[in-house]
């Protein structure tokens, strides 16, 4: 298992430190008074864990060698200050930054925090559903520099984007970002330093192989003020005394999501979908709600209105499948219904759960389902215990393994023969560590010591 694990972690580390020698990184001289004086600004003062994320990444910043990092914090815990903290940073070293999101609801989003953060700088959207003209305006502030931040979509890193000084280039839910996608972006600005944001707890294990390639900042403790989200389990035959409270809430002003996992019926899965749903929804609520319904089939500005209405109070209840997933902030939406609740992994409840209690109202999170294992039952159980996101990966990891987590392939977490890196996960860092301490002689190759196992990695093809 050690010399699996040992050779995989090789690569990794002289993959690491091939990028950290890079000298061609930049090295970034912000004004460290500009960015005190901005967070004596903020509202809120930030936690100890986001001052030593953002410590981290304007060491970073300011070293010569090139930024890899990912930041990681869950949902809630303020990673975008933190994120826009390190942009201004870049500003106040006459260098741009650009943040890349994957939706064009959530470019909006950021767009206007950022306006509201910064008001005295320059901030351009840029989206593939933008109108020609407005299009044109932004390019041509991004090319001359007149644009300071810059926020968008996959748009960021097209032909047609000339960036004046890109210094820092900050990814939000990585994952969804091929790496090929990263690398157009380094080749936009001269190397530019790079952040990946994402809000899905990745257990430390999987933190030190998937992205064993890059530094990592953790954000783990919520800003103070912060109710936990009371999270309860019921059984379906319960939904009705569930509807009946509901009602209640929207009284007092709240808004509901109802999530369902399938659009429609497969004779295999006899779920109520989501289609179903709302029309049994939109019937028991009558006139007293209006019901929206949204689906992965619909198109991107289809679903964009169907969010925004949400946003603006258009309608109460919104009946979806999955695709409400990352980020959009409703702060007004206190409470969750997750209808089957024992078909998602313990990740994606959590992600769901964490669209709701983003304003100071009390939120609910209320999961319905008859499990029909021990498994599921367990997933339940450990929703309703606890909010922190990072004790209910470690469990997903030991309940499910690491592929099922991440989908092995897309991934790119490497399968083992013989070892398992839940199991093993004090031999995987032992392995690390050895190996990092080989590496960081910069001419370990040429030591007489490891001749051998540098001639065996070079046979495997795995580097020069």
């Amino acid at each position: 298992k050690f010399e699996e694990l040992f050779y995989f972690q090789m690569n990794l580390q002289v993959l690491k430190a091939e990028n950290k020698s890079e000298t061609n990184g930049l090295a970034i001289a912000y004004d460290e008074a500009k960015i005190k004086d901005k967070i004596a600004e903020l509202p809120f003062p930030l936690t100890e864990a986001q001052q030593r994320s953002l410590s981290e990444i304007l060491a970073d910043m300011k070293s010569g060698a090139h930024m890899n990092r990912l930041l990681q914090g869950d949902v809630g815990s303020g990673k975008t200050v933190i994120a826009s903290l390190a942009m201004y940073g870049a500003y106040t070293a006459g260098l741009q930054s650009a943040l890349m999101v994957p939706t064009e609801i959530l470019a909006e989003q950021h767009y206007q925090s950022l306006q509201g953060l910064f008001p005295e700088l320059e901030v351009v959207l840029l989206t593939s559903g933008m109108k020609a003209a407005d299009k044109k305006v932004a390019l041509s502030k991004i090319e001359s520099g007149e644009a300071q931040m810059i926020v968008g979509t996959h748009s960021l890193i097209q032909d047609a984007v000339t960036y004046h000084k890109l210094g820092l280039v900050i990814t939000d839910e990585q994952h969804r970002f091929g790496v090929n996608q990263r690398r157009i972006f380094r080749e936009k600005g001269d190397n530019p330093d790079v952040l990946m944001m994402t809000a899905t707890p990745i257990p430390r294990t999987l933190a030190i192989t998937a992205f064993g390639e890059m530094d990592v900042s953790i954000i783990d403790q919520m800003p103070a003020g912060r109710k936990p989200i009371i999270t309860r389990w019921v059984k379906h035959e319960q939904l009705d005394t569930v509807l009946t409270w509901i009602k209640g809430e929207l009284e007092k002003d709240a808004q509901v999501y109802f999530i369902s996992p399938l659009i429609e019926e497969s004779e295999a899965l006899d779920l109520k979908n989501a289609v179903a749903l709302h029309q049994e929804l939109t019937d028991f609520f009558g006139e007293s709600a209006s019901v929206a319904l949204m689906h992965g089939r619909m198109k991107n500005d289809e679903k964009d209105q169907i969010m925004q209405d949400f946003k603006d109070r258009k309608s109460q209840i919104l009946v979806s499948t999955t695709v409400i997933e990352v980020g959009v902030n409703v702060p007004n939406a206190t409470v969750m219904v997750i209808m089957d609740a024992d078909r998602f992994g313990l990740s994606q409840l959590h992600q769901l759960r964490g669209r709701v209690g983003r304003g100071d109202k009390q939120s609910y999170c209320i999961l319905v389902a008859n499990p029909k294992n021990d498994t599921g039952k367990k997933r339940m159980q450990a929703m309703c215990e606890t909010t922190d996101g990072f004790v209910l990966a470690e469990e997903d990891l030991k309940m499910r393994g690491s592929g099922e987590i991440f989908g092995t392939r897309q991934s790119g977490i490497p399968e083992f023969q013989v070892a398992d890196i839940v199991e093993d996960y004090n031999i995987l860092e032992e392995a690390r560590r050895v190996a990092s301490q080989i590496v960081s002689d910069p001419n370990w190759r040429e030591n007489p010591e490891w001749q051998v196992l540098g001639a065996y990695l070079r046979s495997q093809g795995e580097f020069d």
